[in-house]
């Protein structure tokens, strides 16, 4: 695994940003910081079939994901749904898996997090 980054972490300024900032932090091989991204009772819908719930536990999911995957790539953002606090946002894998889709929200410091996150779904 990636040695895991000390640096201040930016938060999400627009829901878009979510993407890229799991990019960053992926490839920096910052499980914690992944998981910053998720409010505290989020839920992960990875592994694939399976139901992770909580940051800490979606920070060891990332943990053991990080130590596979060598790189990721920003995928291109479909367009993002909102209302008021809520948006969802969506992105199409260059993996094939169909689609990647994230419920999230405005966080009271204006910052975004992810509440749902599904990151496969088949066609």
């Amino acid at each position: 695994m990636a040695a895991q980054t000390t640096t201040t972490r930016r938060g999400a300024i627009e829901p878009e940003d979510l993407a890229r900032l799991f990019v960053e932090r992926a490839n920096a091989g910052d499980a914690e910081g992944l998981a910053e991204l998720y409010e505290p009772e989020a839920v992960l819908a990875f592994p694939p079939g399976a139901r992770t719930v909580g940051r800490e536990a979606i920070r060891a999911v990332f943990e053991r994901m990080l130590a596979q995957v060598p790189r990721f790539e920003v995928e291109p953002a479909l367009p993002t749904v909102r209302n008021g606090d809520l948006a969802v946002t969506s992105t199409r894998p260059a993996d094939n898996t169909g689609g990647r889709v994230q419920v999230v929200r405005r966080q009271p410091d204006g910052t975004w997090l992810r509440v749902i996150d599904r990151p496969e779904i088949r066609d």
